[in-house]
């Protein structure tokens, strides 16, 4: 049976909105692997930035022959959402198949919940406050940054949740200059972390600076290929499973990262439960994990990812893997 791939859209519980633009819902690929009677499902969420779209992702994943295996989908497709969908379908297929779960297959330790970020959305120094006030009760807090107004954003962040740790996205809107200028009053403001403060391709000037706040790559991290080009310039790594173009790789650049003593970061984009429930294997020993997607949906997955106090839990056998 061919590989199904079908459009899924969840609403957002609110407007969600970054620098590069907001929205009322996100948008997924849902992809199903058939075989013996068993089927496995992945999710993926194309991103332009990448230069990827529903369409062109969809496309990829049909014209994949319909028996391809895990081991064979890294010569067909290079990393990115198409490839991410498959191999994630394709662990869970195997899981079914095999009556075990995905970190059995692994050789790895059952996983346990983990604290996982929780994103605020780019807005007024007031209406962040507000959001920042409501989520308080949250020990990490992410914040979306890259405009002339950060300052006045993070002082009313803190204000609203005083004992929050706090982590930003630059989502590539700094230089260095800006980054060495503002280092120091979002240290005293307990910021632990930025993400891409530099566009990727552009951020050679990490090398040169000191950097008293840990510096993370994400859009200049993608999989293993890509870390030859961070050495010097970030502190720490964002793996995210479409940018990695799956669970495999994602393992592979987890352990390559940790070899050459980087810190990690697990990520994801605007997701289900079903994007979520892989990188909570990845995200097991992650000094930062960010897999807040389905705490941003209105609606989700039907064996929804269990969220409490202790954190993102591991998924049921219902939902994945």
């Amino acid at each position: 049976m061919p590989i199904q791939v079908v459009q899924d859209v969840f609403r957002l519980a609110e407007v969600f909105t970054i620098s590069r633009g907001s929205r009322t819902e996100a948008k997924v690929l849902t992809v199903s692997v058939t075989r013996d009677g068993q089927v496995g499902r992945g999710e993926c969420v194309p991103y332009a930035r990448y230069g990827e779209t529903m369409d062109s992702v969809a496309e990829e994943i049909a014209a994949l022959p319909e028996d391809v295996t895990r081991e064979g989908l890294y010569d067909l497709l290079g990393a990115g959402a198409a490839r991410n969908a498959v191999d994630c379908a394709l662990w869970d297929l195997e899981a079914k198949t095999a009556g075990k779960r995905v970190w059995e297959l692994l050789g790895a330790a059952e996983p346990k919940p983990c604290i996982t970020a929780f994103t605020l959305s780019l807005g007024t120094p007031e209406s962040m406050q507000i959001a920042a006030a409501k989520h308080a009760h949250r020990p990490l807090l992410k914040i979306k940054l890259g405009t002339p107004d950060d300052m006045a954003r993070l002082e009313a962040v803190r204000a609203g949740a005083p004992d929050s740790t706090i982590i930003v996205d630059a989502n590539e809107g700094w230089t260095a200059e800006v980054y060495t200028e503002l280092a120091p009053h979002l240290l005293r403001l307990g910021v632990t972390m930025v993400e891409q403060p530099m566009p990727a391709g552009e951020d050679g000037m990490l090398a040169e600076i000191e950097r008293p706040l840990p510096v993370c790559a994400d859009e200049s991290c993608h999989d293993t290929a890509t870390l030859a080009g961070l050495a010097g310039k970030y502190d720490m790594v964002n793996i995210k499973l479409d940018k990695t173009g799956g669970l495999t790789e994602a393992m592979r650049l987890n352990a390559a990262a940790r070899a050459e003593g980087y810190r990690v970061m697990v990520g994801c984009m605007v997701g289900s439960s079903l994007a979520m429930a892989p990188a909570t294997i990845v995200a097991q020993g992650a000094e930062v994990v960010d897999l807040d997607g389905p705490l941003l949906l209105a609606e989700d997955r039907a064996e929804p990812l269990n969220f409490d106090a202790a954190g993102v839990h591991p998924p049921k056998p219902a939902l994945w893997g």
